[in-house]
C-alpha cells in the first residue's frame, strides 16, 4: 500500500471541472490582476474568519512583511518570533530591515512560550509575531497578558492555520492584523502561490490594498512606497471555490487526527500532539516526536509511507542567521522537537485502511527495537 503524505491530486480531482469554468471566466473577462474572483474570495473569507477586511496578496511570506511594514516595523525595531516555524516568518521581519528575535517553543503545544517571549523582550522590542504552528492556535491571552502596559504589537501569522480557533474565535481574528498563505499544500490552497491578510481596522484595511498596489490609490498617483503584492485573479476565484469545501475538510483532518490519537496512545517512545484546551486544532500537520527518527522515516518510506519533516533546522540555527548570535542549546524544547519530529500523513479523504496501515507499521517499528 502506498500512503503519501499529501494527496493533493485526490483533493483537486473532484473540483476540477468547477476550477477550470472558473479559470475560464478569469480568461474571458481578462481580470487576471485582482478583479472579480478575488473580491469575490476576500469577502467570503473574511466572513468565514469573522473580521470586517481580507485583503489578497500574491503569498503569505508577502503577506508576514505588509502585516509588519505597515505598522512602521524597521531598521533598529525587534519582532520576536518563535525559533519553531517555517522561515517565511522571519522573512516578514528581516524585509522590513528590523532584527528577528527568537523564542522557544512550549513543550506541550509546539508554539511559542509566552514566557520565553517576555525573557526576550527589550526596548526595541516592537511587535511579537506568534505563530499558529501545524494548524493549532498560540495562547493568546498569555501573550496579550506579556504586552500589557508595554507599547507591543501582536501580529498573528495564521499560515497553518485556517478555521483554527481560540477559545471559540478563529485564527485571523485574534489580533489587530493576521496573515494567511494559501500555498497549495496549505488546507486552503491555490493552485500557485497566494497569501492573504485580515483585519477589523478600516484604517489598516486602506493600506495592506494601498501597500500591496504600488503605494497607489489611484493608477499613477503613489502615496508611499509600495510593492507588487497583488493577488492575482485565478487564484482569487480557485480559492473562493474551494473554500466553500474547508469547514467538511477540517473536519475529516480532525477525524484522521482522532484515528492517530487512539491507536498510537500509550505507546512507549511515541509522543503525539496535544490539542490544548483552549483550541480546536485543525491538523495542517500530525507531528509526533520520536527519538529514533531517521529510522521510523526510512522504515515507513520503505512500506510506502511518505512523511515530513517540521522543522529539521530551527531558525536560530540557519546559517543566514548566523550573525545574531545564536547558539545549539539556546532553545532546547524547539532543538528537541526539531531532533524527534516526524509529520505523518494527514488530509482530507485519507482512509481508514490508510490510517491503519501507518498505525500498524509503526507499531511494528516500535516493537522491533
Amino acid at each position: 500500500m502506498q500512503v503519501p503524505f499529501n494527496d493533493r491530486k485526490l483533493l483537486q480531482s473532484g473540483l476540477k471541472k468547477e476550477m477550470l469554468t472558473e479559470i475560464e471566466n478569469i480568461i474571458d473577462n481578462s481580470s487576471f490582476i485582482l478583479g472579480q474572483g478575488v473580491r469575490s474570495f476576500e469577502n467570503d473569507f473574511a466572513a468565514s474568519i469573522g473580521v470586517k477586511h481580507c485583503i489578497g496578496v500574491s503569498s503569505g511570506t508577502d503577506a508576514n512583511h505588509l502585516a509588519l511594514w505597515a505598522h512602521g516595523i524597521g531598521p533598529g525595531d525587534e519582532v520576536i518570533i518563535p525559533a519553531n516555524t517555517f522561515i517565511a516568518t522571519a522573512w516578514g521581519v528581516t524585509l522590513c530591515g528590523a532584527t528577528p528575535v527568537f523564542a522557544d517553543c512550549q513543550e506541550d503545544s509546539y508554539n511559542i512560550d509566552p514566557a520565553d517571549v517576555e525573557r526576550r523582550i527589550t526596548s526595541k522590542t516592537k511587535a511579537i509575531a506568534p505563530v499558529h504552528l501545524y494548524g493549532q492556535t498560540a495562547d493568546m491571552d498569555k501573550l496579550r497578558s506579556v504586552c500589557n502596559g508595554r507599547d507591543i504589537l501582536i501580529v498573528e501569522d495564521a499560515a497553518q492555520a485556517h478555521f483554527a480557533e481560540y477559545k471559540g474565535r478563529m485564527a485571523g481574528s485574534l489580533a489587530i492584523a493576521a496573515s494567511f498563505s494559501f500555498y497549495p499544500g496549505k488546507n486552503l490552497g491555490a493552485i500557485g502561490e497566494a497569501g492573504a491578510l485580515t483585519t477589523d481596522s478600516d484604517e489598516l484595511d486602506s493600506k495592506f490594498r494601498m501597500l500591496r498596489d504600488h503605494g497607489s490609490e489611484k493608477k499613477y498617483y503613489h502615496n508611499e512606497f509600495g510593492h507588487n503584492y497583488r493577488m492575482d485573479g485565478i487564484q482569487g476565484a480557485v480559492l473562493a471555490l474551494k473554500l466553500k469545501h474547508l469547514k467538511l475538510w477540517t473536519e475529516q483532518r480532525r477525524q484522521a487526527a482522532k484515528f492517530y490519537d487512539v491507536k498510537l496512545s500509550g505507546i512507549d517512545g511515541l509522543i503525539l500532539p496535544k490539542e490544548m484546551p483552549y483550541a480546536k486544532h485543525v491538523y495542517h500537520l500530525y507531528v509526533i516526536k520520536c527519538q529514533k527518527r531517521e529510522e521510523l522515516i526510512q522504515f515507513l518510506g520503505e512500506n510506502g509511507i511518505s512523511t515530513g519533516l517540521h522543522y529539521p533546522v530551527p531558525l536560530h540555527l540557519q546559517e543566514c542567521f548566523a550573525d545574531l548570535g545564536y547558539k545549539h542549546g539556546d532553545f532546547p524544547q524547539t532543538e528537541s522537537l526539531s531532533e524527534n519530529c516526524v509529520s505523518l500523513p494527514i488530509y482530507p479523504g485519507i482512509s481508514e485502511e490508510q490510517l491503519g496501515f501507518v498505525c500498524d507499521k509503526i507499531k511494528h517499528f516500535i516493537k522491533s527495537l
